[in-house]
């Protein structure tokens, strides 16, 4: 009987420890960082110019894309969403 007891305190305790490890997990995936906001990229810079203004946001299969309106013409930038670090540059023409 007291084995039983032991294996039933036991087995409790796993599924308690695995259901915390569960919503550990499920929170850092869904991409809200400890600050409460969510993405990589929110408040992080592009260092662009001053004038410069985010004029869309679109998702690619493997990046972000931000089309980034400058005085000296429009950009789109890729940003690598797990790291938060810009990828590539495509420059715009009339």
């Amino acid at each position: 009987m007291a084995a039983l007891k032991a294996l039933v305190i036991g087995m409790g305790v796993l599924i308690v420890a695995g259901t915390v490890t569960l919503v550990v997990l499920i929170v850092q995936r869904s991409g809200v960082g400890p600050d409460g906001r969510a993405g990589v990229a929110a408040g992080a810079s592009l260092g662009e110019p001053e004038g410069s203004r985010i004029g869309g946001i679109a998702a690619t299969a493997g990046a972000v894309a931000i089309w980034v309106v400058r005085p000296d013409g429009d950009r789109v930038v890729l940003v690598d969403p797990a790291n938060g670090r810009r990828t590539g540059e495509v420059r715009l023409r009339d």
